[in-house]
């Protein structure tokens, strides 16, 4: 039974908010990004080079992984890399604002789809959380202006499914992630990475692939690559190993907080109350979002015990076909109970001396014959003409009742028990 980690929190908190400030320093970055390069060319670049840069690191990752491996992660990459495909296309027919609000409705998402789909219920606490999280999120979009942009209905639904899609990927990794040891976060990673890499670029093949003309264009698409993807994907799958998913969501929901300290260090824009608003309330739903010790290991005790259930099925089953079965079962006849002679051999005839005689039998002991014969040789007595002079312990000579039991044999009642010779 593969042993399952204890869950430790504040580690799973860091990394997620690791995640949380490389997608947000992805988005400034893009922005600027898609005025040379078309969108599809630039997510394809980027997932590829992040899953060979991982590929490179550990070549050996993707050996001998099991088909459930290949398959989690296929479908771990089909969520993401949709969900990514379809906010880049409806991006062009939506302000910025309205489409990061969509995106973040994934905060909201995440706790109806674990409730819908796997019977989870989250802490009051936690959906505290959620409702903090929502609130900064429209601080930080809709209540800093909406650009002179006409808003497309459809545009805004492609963007609620995408924002539905990566709640299912933060879920789905939420489930294989509680597995323990078994999970292999980096192999898992890579093929997440390799498979949005193929299907972005997929999309980006019809108008043909378009490079960065210039080091600082390069420089940047390594940093989106690198930092954003390989290492941001990385941090998550080990972050959700520790914290559960809707906490999860609500913590990488903090990515508008790190959009505009990036904005306020690099781009020399004005601090505004939306931003302190909104990275306050986003502040309070972290702390509200992040699981207690106590908690992370009341379930990781319920998960050990289910492991040990589980195995011990297993080893009863195996057990049960293992057990050995008589080939020679018992059988109870109907009848009289058989008589229990007094002796130990079933033919005296074949074998008047080869058992021990017992009290009151008809039959003298081999031993006790044995150890007489030994007695006169020892005494120099031996036997003369006519009767021997030792006497058995029912007062006849030695010798005598040999010479008798060899002239009459014995007849003996059948037996019940099988003969010790061979049938």
């Amino acid at each position: 039974m593969a042993v399952v980690p204890a869950p430790r929190p504040l580690l799973g908190a860091v990394l997620l908010l690791f995640v949380s400030a490389a997608w947000g320093s992805a988005f400034p970055l893009m922005k600027d990004l898609i005025l040379r390069l078309p969108v599809e060319d630039l997510l394809a670049e980027r997932y590829l080079i992040a899953a060979v840069t991982l590929l490179l690191i550990r070549p050996g990752c993707l050996r001998r992984l099991s088909r459930r491996t290949w398959i989690n992660g296929v479908v771990l990459g089909l969520l993401f890399g949709v969900g990514q495909t379809a906010q880049a296309l409806a991006l062009h027919s939506l302000p910025s604002a309205v489409s990061g609000f969509a995106v973040g409705c994934s905060v909201l998402i995440t706790p109806v789809m674990a409730l819908v789909m796997f019977r989870s219920r989250a802490p009051r606490r936690v959906w505290a959380g959620v409702v903090l999280a929502m609130a900064g999120m429209t601080v930080f979009t809709l209540l800093r202006g909406i650009e002179d942009h006409e808003v497309s209905l459809l545009a805004l639904g492609v963007t609620l499914s995408a924002a539905a899609l990566y709640s299912g990927h933060t879920l789905m990794l939420a489930q294989l992630s509680g597995t323990g040891e078994r999970f292999p976060a980096y192999a898992l990673t890579v093929i997440q990475l390799f498979t949005i890499g193929v299907l972005t670029g997929v999309f980006a093949l019809r108008g043909g692939i378009t490079l960065p003309s210039s080091l600082p264009d390069w420089v940047i698409l390594a940093h989106l690559a690198v930092v954003s993807c390989a290492l941001g994907f990385l941090a998550r799958s080990y972050g959700q190993k520790h914290v559960p998913a809707v906490p999860s969501a609500i913590m990488m929901s903090s990515q508008p907080i790190w959009v505009a300290a990036i904005a306020v260090i690099w781009f020399n824009e004005q601090v505004g109350w939306s931003m302190v608003t909104g990275g306050g309330l986003m502040a309070v739903a972290m702390l509200l979002a992040l699981p207690e010790r106590g908690a992370a290991k009341g379930t990781q005790d319920r998960s050990g015990r289910r492991d040990l259930l589980a195995v011990s099925r297993r080893a009863a089953l195996v057990l049960a076909d293992l057990r050995i079965k008589r080939e020679d079962r018992l059988r109870f006849e109907a009848g009289p109970a058989p008589f229990i002679a007094k002796s130990a051999c079933r033919d005296v005839e074949a074998c008047p001396w080869n058992a021990h005689a017992l009290k009151g039998g008809g039959e003298p002991s081999l031993e006790r014959l044995i150890g007489r014969a030994t007695a006169i040789v020892r005494a120099k007595k031996l036997p003369g003409p006519g009767c021997c002079q030792s006497v058995t312990l029912v007062g006849r000579c030695l010798c005598a009742l040999m010479e008798e039991s060899e002239q009459t044999r014995v007849a003996a009642v059948e037996h019940w028990f099988r003969s010790q010779q061979a049938e």
